[in-house]
């Protein structure tokens, strides 16, 4: 994998105004992949502590997990962990009672393995086509 802290520090250290989103690939659309989902149904607040770390980090409003359609029982999980976080406080306005706020959004995909490459999941997130995007060498 990429280090995340390096993933982090590409982010602008100074904002021109517009927000920032932090983006969780829980696809897991690699044939024998299994790990992802073991987070998501038996310690799913796991995630979403990471996505509030993680975006704080990165100075992000809001996360956004990327979860296979297929995934149906998960994603249940984890969306009653996602709105058990916002009814103690944690997620939202004052995040924590930090200061600082944060959404969290559960985006399921078409499940198609494409969506694992990073253009193409933020497409599919987009409401386009899974396709990945041209990027200059």
């Amino acid at each position: 994998g990429f280090p995340s802290g390096l993933k982090w520090s590409f982010m602008p250290k100074v904002s021109d105004g517009r927000p920032s989103f932090l983006v969780v690939n829980a696809d897991e659309s690699e044939p024998g992949t299994c790990k992802d989902r073991e987070i998501m149904r038996k310690e799913p607040h796991k995630l979403i502590e990471g996505c509030l770390v993680a975006g704080f980090a990165m100075r992000a409003r809001a996360a956004y997990i990327y979860i296979r359609g297929e995934f149906f029982n998960e994603a249940m999980i984890l969306d009653e962990a996602i709105h058990e976080a916002y009814e103690a406080g944690l997620l939202g306005a004052n995040a924590a009672g930090s200061g600082y706020d944060f959404d969290v959004y559960l985006h399921r995909g078409a499940g198609a393995y494409v969506c694992g490459e990073e253009t193409g999941l933020i497409e599919s997130l987009e409401g386009k086509a899974g396709r990945p995007r041209l990027k200059p060498p």
